[in-house]
């Protein structure tokens, strides 16, 4: 689907309740104004009071036959047939227009269409998902099983109307546009997946996404070690080639496979026994800032495990030891069971800048 295509309709649901909307109030001006001028011709040409002017218009154009208000010559005879005439007109075409709405239930769509707006417009700190492509179904999944909140976005109805079936809040549109990503929040959230088929379009997608929202976390597909470079240079936080990295992942599970499985087993899925999580140390609240760990007691008050520490600068601290000390704006790499994980977030708060989510199934 073409860009201009996506900016005039952005939705099936939109583009038929916009339009029966649009002939209904179409209709109902046209009576309204069939209705105005045969009062004004009662009252101007004919001559009559206000209220016989307007009562003779409405008799008229119900067609109750009540006969003449006053009496009428040739002239206003003939012109009340044409208001007879235009009357049953308009009102057939708002009655035609009223009952197709009703057997095809634009009104119900249109419900449902101002419902998903809403949804949409409640979400805060959510995860924007460009692409329900092949990639973005597994991506969506996960999220869902994290119970995190998020949006998708898709060019293509079939994809929407599918994610949209699973119970997921989606958008169709294009997400290369400034428009699109402001009608899925893009300033309140705070991270983006550009998962699109294209690398130019994930290309787009990010620096769009980070013009709007310099703080949100970009987060691209790349096909080739070129798009990787230029998706990096474009602002992307995180490329993932899924070439590259899966011929990487085959080659370990070849390799060293009961490590694969330990690390699959603790990344993805539902019914997890551990899991992994980061916590951003807050310098301004931290009571441990300065701390080692060991002064610290995160393993022995949480049970989990601090596996890595990258600090500020980018370096990454692989096995700390229980005389590395915590730095502001460290970012600790933590695995555990999900209640010592919940531990871990209640020990850090308000030292973590987000806190640990719970997942759905454990």
């Amino acid at each position: 689907m073409s860009t201009s295509t996506v900016r005039d309709s952005r939705t099936a649901l939109e583009q038929k309740y916009r339009r029966i909307r649009q002939e209904l109030i179409g209709g109902t001006i046209a009576l309204g104004g069939v209705a105005l001028g045969g009062t004004l011709w009662y009252k101007l040409v004919e001559g009559w009071s206000w209220s016989d002017a307007a009562y003779m218009t409405v008799i008229t154009l119900a067609t109750v036959g009540y006969g003449e208000t006053n009496p009428l010559g040739d002239r206003g005879r003939l012109f009340t047939i044409t208001l007879i005439l235009m009357g049953v007109v308009s009102i057939g075409y708002i009655v035609n227009r009223f009952t197709e709405a009703l057997i095809q239930g634009y009104f119900q769509e249109g419900i449902l269409l101002r419902q998903r707006r809403r949804l949409v417009d409640s979400l805060n700190e959510h995860y924007i998902l460009c692409g329900f492509g092949r990639t973005g179904r597994h991506i969506a999944v996960e999220f869902a099983a994290e119970g995190i909140p998020f949006v998708i976005i898709d060019s293509q109805s079939e994809q929407v109307e599918e994610s949209q079936g699973l119970g997921y809040i989606a958008v169709q549109g294009d997400a290369t546009l400034d428009d699109t990503l402001h009608r899925v929040g893009i300033d309140r959230a705070i991270c983006l997946v550009a998962a699109l088929p294209s690398d130019a379009e994930n290309l787009y997608t990010v620096l769009s996404a980070k013009t709007l929202n310099p703080q949100i976390r970009a987060i691209a597909r790349a096909s080739t070690e070129e798009a990787v470079q230029k998706l990096q240079r474009a602002g992307a936080d995180a490329v993932v080639s899924p070439y590259i990295t899966g011929g990487r992942r085959m080659a370990a599970a070849a390799l060293r496979p009961q490590v694969m499985d330990f690390v699959d087993g603790i990344l993805t899925g539902t019914d997890r026994a551990f899991y992994m999580e980061e916590f951003l140390i807050d310098p301004q609240s931290c009571p441990v800032v300065g701390q080692s760990l060991r002064e610290a007691r995160l393993r022995s008050q949480s049970g989990a495990l601090v596996l890595a520490i990258r600090r500020a600068d980018g370096t990454l601290i692989g096995g700390p030891t229980g005389e590395t000390q915590l730095m502001p704006k460290d970012l600790l790499i933590c695995m555990g069971t999900a209640e010592q994980l919940r531990m871990l977030s209640q020990i850090l708060i308000p030292i973590s800048s987000r806190k640990f989510r719970p997942p759905k199934h454990t």
